[in-house]
C-alpha cells in the first residue's frame, strides 16, 4: 500500500467520523429542543386555563386593558389572575415571571 492508497482511507475515515458527528450534533439538538418542551410544559402545568391565557398575552408584552379587550375579561378578574401567576411563581412582577419562563427556554 503506498502512500495515496494511505492518505485516502485516513480521509475516507476521517470523513466518516466528522458524518457520525453531525448526526450526533443533529439528534442532541433535538434532544435539547424536546427538553425545552417539557420544562416550558411543566413550568405552565401550574396555571389553570384561565391564567395560562393571561400569561401567553404577558408574554407577548399585552397590558391589562389590552388582555381585557382580547379576552373579554373584567379588569379585576385579570389583575386577580394575574396575582395567582405572581404567588405560583413567588415572583414580585409579571416581567419578573415572564423572565423566570424566559430563563428555562
Amino acid at each position: 500500500m503506498d502512500q495515496t492508497e494511505k492518505l485516502l482511507i485516513g480521509i475516507e475515515n476521517v470523513l466518516s467520523i466528522a458524518s457520525e458527528l453531525v448526526d450526533e450534533v443533529s439528534r442532541l439538538k433535538d434532544v435539547e429542543e424536546e427538553c425545552r418542551i417539557l420544562k416550558e410544559k411543566l413550568f405552565l402545568k401550574q396555571f389553570s386555563k384561565a391564567e395560562k391565557e393571561v400569561f401567553a398575552l404577558a408574554l407577548d408584552g399585552h397590558s391589562i386593558s389590552e388582555m381585557q379587550e382580547i379576552l373579554y375579561k373584567a379588569k379585576d378578574t385579570i389583575k386577580m389572575q394575574r396575582r395567582s401567576i405572581l404567588q405560583k411563581l413567588n415572583a414580585s412582577s409579571m416581567s419578573e415571571a415572564v423572565q423566570q419562563f424566559k430563563n428555562i427556554s
